[in-house]
């Protein structure tokens, strides 16, 4: 029996968003081509526009609010609400360390890999990449003032920290050596330990 016609589509549109997601990831906004997606996704090639209209730019926006609310999700579950904030903090960068070893050094972030790509060029995704950050810290901040810390001193601390997450992820692919990431977590650490006593 042939499955529903919705059911297809279902999983077409998120094969395609899946290999989006992957290969924004690997080569960039500008170094993925629509019909190497379409085959990453083993779908038509007119499938993609008949999902994503819009075409790129499109498909774009929705691979980073899809990537984007993945790795928020990632984010909460590392971080123990139960664990004190430095130490869980100094852990998710171990984990995010671990990460970049198990990927050979890609990019694990799919977000940060098309925003310094877009930043000047397509207003469009820079707004939604703002936008995925923004929420990243939000998330974050509000694990940080439920710890203890008050407002706007977690939205702080929770910029700060992704900052340097984000940064050392460009320096340790770089020098292909987890020192960075780990040396950032212990920062990271420090910040958040400074801002609770503090607080």
């Amino acid at each position: 029996m042939q499955q529903p016609k919705d059911t297809d589509t279902v999983g077409t549109k998120q094969r395609i968003l899946t290999a989006g997601v992957e290969l924004f990831r690997r080569s960039g906004y500008t170094g993925t081509g629509m019909k190497q997606i379409a085959e990453a996704a083993g779908a038509p090639f007119g499938s993609i526009y008949h999902f994503f209209p819009g075409g790129k730019v499109q498909l774009g926006e929705e691979v980073i609010r899809t990537s984007g609310a993945v790795y928020l999700g990632l984010v909460a579950e590392h971080l123990d609400p139960n664990e004190d904030r430095a130490a869980a903090t100094a852990a998710f960068f171990t984990a995010a360390a671990d990460t970049l070893t198990e990927l050979d050094f890609a990019d694990p972030c799919p977000i940060a890999t098309v925003a310094l790509e877009v930043a000047s060029t397509n207003e469009r995704l820079r707004v939604v990449t703002s936008e995925v950050f923004d929420n990243w810290i939000t998330g974050l901040a509000a694990y940080y003032a439920a710890g203890g810390l008050p407002e706007p001193l977690a939205r702080d601390t929770a910029s700060s920290v992704l900052a340097l997450l984000e940064g050392a992820f460009m320096l340790a692919r770089a020098a292909r050596s987890t020192a960075p990431v780990l040396a950032a977590g212990t920062a990271a650490a420090a910040i958040v330990r400074a801002a609770l006593a503090g607080g």
